[in-house]
């Protein structure tokens, strides 16, 4: 897979021969780089990346958030998942939940922070430098400050009204009750201290001493579930990872409740078309991405949540062969986030992988930001508070923004992923790394939420299919499927494209030439004769790509 030059670019492609970082902000990317000019490695780069990106995007990640680290380490030559997605609390029960607003924002709406947890066990296992020096970087921006940026300013001011009803959050984030403008400085000395007592004190402090007793104090003040008990139980998991092989390449993913299954199904429905003859963001090749994004969603919601669910089945071949006879020319409804008990006619089902997963029962199905360095180890995260500044609400004395993950269940009794008491979240975030058989050829990932499952693999099939530089693939635009018939594009499409898709009957959702609706994907490509590095960072966000 050597680089391609693809052209003309909207930003040049980043390269590096001893490391790369890839994240969400300049300042982010830089604080990775910072670890591995230090002496440090991936993870250590990886770490202080999380970490700064609390500080730069407080509205999308953070401490008191949630994620997935896919992880390989050159020298054990492990190719693992850390889980440090929390549970719900113990006393989580539906009739809490009365309205969807509870578990949008407010202090009924946060899972067991995880990302504290998650940070400190990879740089047990993994790190070569001191907490110390990993959290350097953040405490630095968050006691000087940084200028925002222009998308900065945007996210603030989009969440300002719900900011607006917590006190600790407006407090926090907001002057005068304004979101700060582009080009003013944010100072965070209660986030600097907490990020101090974290690399001083390790987990312990965060979920069982001072910020986990603030935490835990906060809540009951304002009626929320989280108890010291929750914190205290929690710990972050290894895992290993599930993979597919697309076009002769395997791509990894981290194991459900993680919804990645969703796009490794879509990735090999779509492998039975030449999709390459049919080009790239043709009429046919889109169509059939959107169909298969629909069936690969509708197994996805009946199976990602249950218990023991039928992975083996729904990633045979012959499952996904019997489902791809469903794609016709005409577009069907279907549903791509959320379980729904109502059904439109003609919709696009789950099928039943049963069969196939008595067939399979015997294999083995083992298996964002990235970071690579020289010696080969690789890094990539998604990590989340939810919604933009999670619950709204920060922990006083602490800075600590509180994700609000309930919102990704259901509300349905029904529903496979319905609010339990210490329950694992079906969760959207799913950072991906795609190897051949000499090795690493890609990190890729992006936010989004339910978009996610259908970004990546459009960035992946760019690479693999398309022939793309990784910078490309994140630039080309793109499409979702929403429910019903509903598509999101962006019109950079073609015009002829987008008219001959409204005639199959999909109901396109213009949304202008770049949208962040449709992500803000971040990656590395490998390249297998050199192993030097090239990194994409994506423009519809403060995304860049960093190398050494």
């Amino acid at each position: 897979m050597a680089f391609p030059s693809n052209g003309s670019l909207h930003r040049s492609t980043v390269t590096g021969r001893r490391g790369m970082i890839a994240s969400a902000h300049p300042l982010a990317s830089l604080a990775g780089l910072r670890m591995l000019m230090q002496g440090g490695n991936a993870i250590d780069a990886a770490v202080a990346t999380a970490a700064a990106l609390n500080v730069v995007e407080p509205y999308m990640s953070g401490i008191g958030g949630v994620g997935y680290m896919q992880i390989y380490s050159a020298a054990t030559r492990q190719h693992q998942i850390l889980d440090y997605v929390g549970l719900t609390p113990q006393a989580a029960d539906l009739k809490f939940y009365d309205s969807p607003a509870k578990q949008d924002r407010g202090p009924l709406s946060p899972l067991v922070p995880g990302a504290c947890g998650g940070w400190l066990e990879a740089l047990r296992r993994y790190g070569r430098l001191d907490r110390a020096a990993v959290f350097a970087p953040a405490i630095e921006y968050a006691e000087q400050g940084f200028a925002l940026t222009v998308k900065n300013s945007h996210f603030f001011d989009s969440n300002a009204a719900d900011l607006l009803r917590h006190d600790t959050g407006a407090a926090t984030y907001l002057h005068q009750g304004q979101a700060p403008l582009p080009g003013q400085v944010l100072r965070q000395p209660e986030l600097a201290r907490t990020f101090r007592l974290v690399a001083e004190g390790g987990p312990e402090v965060f979920y069982r001493g001072e910020i986990g007793q603030r935490i835990t104090r906060y809540m009951e003040e304002t009626g929320g579930l989280l108890s010291a008990a929750d914190l205290a139980a929690f710990t972050p998991a290894w895992l290993d990872p599930i993979h597919i092989t697309y076009r002769g390449y395997k791509v990894f993913v981290p194991p459900l409740p993680c919804q990645g299954i969703q796009y490794l199904l879509t990735l090999k429905l779509l492998e039975g078309f030449d999709l390459a003859g049919l080009g790239h963001n043709s009429a046919e090749a889109l169509h059939l991405f959107i169909e298969a994004a629909k069936l690969a969603a509708a197994d996805r919601i009946a199976y990602a949540a249950i218990p023991n669910p039928p992975i083996a089945g729904l990633l045979a071949p012959g499952y996904s062969e019997q489902r791809r006879q469903l794609i016709g020319r005409q577009a069907r409804p279907g549903q791509t986030e959320r379980f729904n008990a109502s059904r439109q006619p003609d919709e696009h089902l789950a099928g039943d992988p049963s069969a196939w997963e008595r067939e399979q029962g015997k294999n083995e199905c083992t298996t964002h930001f990235s970071a690579v360095d020289a010696e080969g180890n690789a890094v990539a995260v998604t990590q989340s508070l939810g919604s933009g500044f999670g619950s709204a609400m920060v922990v006083p004395g602490t800075g600590v923004t509180l994700n609000n993950f309930m919102r990704w269940f259901d509300l349905e009794p029904d529903s496979p992923n319905a609010i339990g008491p210490a329950k694992k979240n079906e969760m959207c975030m799913s950072p991906t790394q795609v190897w051949d058989d000499q090795g690493l050829r890609l990190l890729i990932g992006t936010p989004g939420s339910y978009g996610i499952l259908q970004t990546t693999p459009q960035m992946i099939m760019n690479v693999l299919d398309h022939g793309m530089n990784v910078q490309a693939a994140i630039e080309a635009p793109r499409v979702k499927a929403t429910t019903g018939l509903t598509v999101d594009a962006e019109t950079r499409i073609p015009a002829a494209v987008l008219a001959e898709l409204e005639s199959r009957g999909h109901q396109l959702n213009r949304l202008g030439e770049w949208s962040y609706l449709v992500g803000g994907g971040q990656g590395i490509m490998v390249d297998a004769e050199t192993g030097s590095f090239m990194g994409g960072a994506d423009p519809r966000r403060d995304g860049y790509a960093l190398g050494w």
